[in-house]
């Protein structure tokens, strides 16, 4: 039996733009955890006794701002090399041909692939014939097929494919490379080692054609564990592949339901165990956690009335608990009026008026409320400084109707403290 490593996405040193107006962001951490994720992967693969690495694109995140972070790279990678352990990589969108305008040369035992036409490696281990095809972008923007040139497989050998490619199109990534499964089936492979899609998924079992994910989340957008697959390679040539952890940073969604809760100090109180709990899930990996606290309760008034306090509060009690082991990128408070809404619909009054004018917006008006508030939200954006111009936040319609909810909640509390008071 033989294994080699399968790896993408690695961005190395990705520069992470707006991290630091992040309120109290472990900046530093998140910056360079890309970089031990790497080293982790060369450890890896010497403790599993690899006989090759492949990476399928974006080792960078685009052109470096200096040499440190190709040095730093070919650094890393030289380790397997000097080892015996041959790399083979084909570059993707963020690290194409004609982006990085850097160059160094990597040293024996690190193969890069042609960017003009598909090319094929060979390695002869332990009597395990191995034939390793790929193909690097030559431009940050292929659209063409590339697997649709790739090679039949070799007679007689374990034949591998890299490529960087979306395969049929995966939502919130670019489709470059388009080509189907069955594009990369018919090539009769026994593995696709692919690159570009940041969620790990499997997308046949036979042959064995895989996206392993980044090696480490960067963002909220990239939760859970992230790392390599390692494959296995039996003396029949059947194959099978083991997902590893390289990450030493775990993003994640902590939703907390705190209906009925009575004070907002039993919200923290509730936020601060879920927050251990998912520290828990984590294995106790440094967490960066973003928290959306919901439910009816009593104590939604007094959140409300000063939010800020009340989010420092939970950032507090997590600091306390949890020490340095968790940063919360992001509490958002999304309680509601313990009230019973249908009594409130009823009145002849003002509660009851925008109790009903809120129902009224599910119907035929709703989409020329959406509209005006899109009216709004446009004029808004213009003023707003030309780093958050870009920020698609108000072009977003669901994001538009959660403001509207959250008005709606603001406008029956003050309601109905009013009433109350009188």
């Amino acid at each position: 039996m033989i294994k080699f490593i399968h790896a993408a996405d690695i961005h190395l040193d990705s520069p992470l733009i707006g991290l630091e107006n992040y309120e109290g962001a472990p900046v530093e951490k998140i910056r360079g955890a890309a970089r031990k994720a790497l080293s982790e992967l060369v450890d890896l693969a010497a403790e599993e006794e690899a006989s090759f690495v492949v990476i399928a694109g974006d080792m960078y995140d685009g052109d470096w701002k200096d040499y440190n972070t190709g040095l730093f790279l070919l650094n890393t990678l030289s380790k397997l090399a000097s080892n015996g352990i041959n790399v083979f990589i084909a570059k993707g969108n963020h690290d194409a041909e004609s982006k990085i305008t850097k160059n160094l040369k990597p040293p024996e035992g690190i193969k890069i692939f042609s960017s003009k036409k598909p090319e094929t490696f060979y390695l002869n281990l332990k009597n395990f014939n191995i034939a390793i095809h790929g193909q690097s972008f030559s431009s940050p923007a292929v659209k063409e097929n590339l697997a649709s040139n790739y090679p039949q497989a070799e007679k007689g050998m374990f034949n591998v494919g890299i490529l960087h490619t979306s395969v049929n199109g995966r939502a919130g990534h670019e489709n470059y490379a388009p080509c189907s499964i069955d594009d990369l089936k018919s090539k009769g492979y026994n593995y696709w080692a692919l690159g570009h899609i940041h969620k790990r998924e499997v997308l046949s079992e036979n042959p064995l054609i895989v996206f392993p994910g980044n090696i480490q989340g960067r963002h909220i957008k990239e939760t859970g564990f992230k790392g390599c697959m390692v494959v296995s390679i039996d003396d029949d040539y059947n194959v099978s592949a083991e997902f590893k952890s390289l990450c030493s940073i775990v993003w994640s969604y902590c939703e907390t339901d705190v209906t009925g809760a009575e004070s907002p100090e039993e919200v923290v109180e509730k936020v601060n165990i879920s927050v251990k709990n998912e520290l828990s899930k984590n294995k106790g990996m440094f967490t960066a956690a973003r928290i959306s606290i919901k439910g009816a309760c009593r104590a939604h008034n007094a959140l409300l009335s000063d939010p800020e306090k009340w989010k420092n509060e939970i950032r507090l009690e997590a600091a306390n608990s949890c020490k340095s082991s968790v940063w919360l990128e992001k509490i958002n408070i999304k309680t509601s009026v313990k009230a019973d809404m249908e009594e409130l619909k009823k009145r002849k009054d003002a509660v009851g008026d925008l109790m009903r004018y809120i129902d009224s917006l599910n119907g035929e008006q709703s989409q020329e409320i959406k509209d005006m508030l899109s009216g709004i939200s446009s004029d808004l954006k213009d003023k707003l400084p030309r780093e958050l111009k870009n920020n698609n936040f108000f072009d977003n319609g669901e994001n538009i109707l959660e403001i509207t909810n959250e008005a709606r909640q603001i406008l029956l509390s003050r309601l109905l403290s009013s009433t109350t008071a009188d």
